[in-house]
């Protein structure tokens, strides 16, 4: 097994043991409120704007990043794929609430 297919077992793992707490906490039906066009959905659309912006304003132009080159390429990682995931929910989103 390779390791990008190691993380991927991990992040699905994760993923349906986050699933099976929230189902605990809400009940089967907790996804109802958070699939796309939902105010759930645009909540995470929302979050994701404010924290991909503060990623890039205060962590990616924050001097000493910049002055580090391997900090400043793993921020700008973290803020493209804050980004991308922007770009995927918002998509989805807009897609159900028309």
């Amino acid at each position: 097994m390779t390791a990008r297919n190691t993380a991927d077992l991990t992040d699905e793992t994760d993923r349906r043991r986050l699933a099976d707490d929230l189902a605990a906490d809400g009940g089967a039906e907790w996804a109802a409120d958070f699939r796309p066009g939902s105010l759930g959905c645009h909540e995470l659309l929302d979050r994701t704007a404010l924290i991909a912006d503060l990623v890039e304003g205060r962590l990616v132009e924050h001097p000493a990043c910049v002055a580090n080159p391997a900090w400043f390429a793993l921020a700008r990682r973290a803020a493209a794929a804050l980004y991308e995931l922007y770009q995927q929910v918002g998509t989805a989103h807009s897609d159900d609430t028309t």
